[in-house]
């Protein structure tokens, strides 16, 4: 069966995911995500009527544009349950961002509440038949709850979505399967992590040092998956913990699906080790603390703000930054300029900041490795701004760099 492929977004960048498939008489979407950059930056509009929609997991950059189909169209998404709970968060706190910085607001409240009447939920290693198609999840084992995709017609074609092959604390990596079509991310095309136990050991031996100095430590965490895997990491230090934000939320949903998580027990052991922030008044007991682990991962929102305000001039103290800083954030910025934007001012920040690598995606040689154990014919990468830098090590293979909107065929 031939099938066309439509990167709507995604395709030669990091963010904004969006892929339409059309064949066996129907048109589906792969994710549609938004950049969440300032002002944010949307996928192509879909074109026309979708039968089905595909969502691998919850970070914004896959999930944050879905009501605008789902919610307007009425169409079916498929998704595990655990990513359709955290979508819905996000979703909502989008609308509540674009309203508080005047964004154009691409979809509403009700679209949000008809995409989740939409939802069909699935597990992994469930199977559902569309039409002439079979279609299974498997885990992606970037975050709790993401999925890869597999369609199964003539032959399997597997479109990853965001992958790590490393287990980490919170989930066990993805595992390779055999197709003669795969779509893989490329985000980290030509860098490889280092060593995961020396990261680890690096970030607690700095920790250790900047407590022993009399400073506090402030570690700006994305919600979905690095806030849970930074508390399991520090769950044993015994020192006054604190955590704010989202991640609590997200932190309870994950225990509501544990079947998703590597260890449930573990998470609810770290979840009791840390000082659970509600309030203001709170937030300024966790200022005399030693650790804050708080949202926003990227600096630009989140109760991280209302913390550097106070903890930003003692050089004793540190931000530790644990995710990915995407250009023209205020994350960025502080790696690279030694300040931040604060209330529409640039400031100095005194705080000792450093950069530790905990990233849920898998690094170029892992990449390279799980395409060799699938063994496909066809290697499409997307998800990345250095696809090119695969090509050396992909010569066994057909390889297909996307460009966005610019439709391919493929027999499935």
């Amino acid at each position: 069966m031939k099938m066309k492929f439509n990167f709507l977004g995604g395709a030669d960048m990091v963010g904004r995911m969006a892929m339409t498939m059309e064949g066996d008489g129907k048109t589906m979407l792969m994710e549609y995500g938004v950049s969440p950059t300032k002002p944010p930056e949307y996928p192509l509009p879909v074109p026309g009527k979708i039968d089905h929609m595909f969502l691998t997991h919850s970070h914004l950059d896959h999930c944050g544009m879905v009501p605008a189909v789902c919610g307007k169209q009425n169409c079916e998404l498929f998704t595990t349950p655990l990513s359709a709970e955290i979508s819905e968060l996000m979703m909502y706190d989008s609308l509540k961002i674009a309203k508080a910085e005047g964004y154009p607001i691409p979809y509403t409240q009700q679209d949000i509440e008809r995409t989740m009447k939409h939802v069909v939920p699935l597990a992994f290693e469930d199977t559902i038949e569309l039409g002439n198609i079979d279609v299974t999840l498997h885990s992606a084992g970037h975050v709790p709850g993401a999925s890869m995709f597999e369609f199964k017609a003539d032959s399997s074609t597997l479109y990853t979505g965001d992958i790590h092959t490393e287990d980490q604390k919170l989930v066990l990596g993805a595992r390779s399967r055999d197709c003669k079509n795969l779509f893989i991310e490329g985000t980290y095309g030509g860098r490889n992590h280092p060593p995961k136990e020396d990261t680890i050991n690096a970030f607690i031996a700095k920790i250790d040092e900047v407590i022993d100095r009399g400073g506090i430590v402030i570690i700006p965490c994305f919600a979905v998956g690095r806030t849970q895997e930074i508390m399991l990491l520090l769950k044993n230090l015994g020192y006054e913990m604190w955590v704010d934000g989202m991640g609590r939320s997200v932190t309870n949903l994950f225990l509501d699906y544990p079947e998703y998580i590597r260890n449930a027990k573990s998470l609810k052991a770290a979840k009791r080790t840390f000082n659970e922030i509600r309030n203001n008044a709170s937030r300024k007991k966790a200022v005399e603390g030693q650790i804050i682990v708080t949202t926003g991962g990227m600096l630009d929102g989140g109760p991280v703000l209302t913390y550097l305000r106070t903890l930003k001039d003692n050089p004793k103290n540190a931000i530790l930054l644990v995710g990915y800083q995407a250009e023209d954030t205020n994350g960025r910025m502080l790696m690279e300029q030694g300040c931040i934007n604060l209330d529409g001012e640039v400031v100095k920040v005194a705080c000792e900041v450093q950069k530790f690598d905990f990233s849920a995606h898998a690094g170029h040689d892992q990449i390279v490795q799980f395409i060799r154990e699938c063994d496909p014919e066809n290697v499409v990468i997307m998800h990345s701004e250095t696809r090119e830098l695969f090509l050396p090590d992909l010569e066994d293979y057909n390889v297909i760099l996307p460009e966005p909107n610019v439709p391919f065929e493929l027999d499935i």
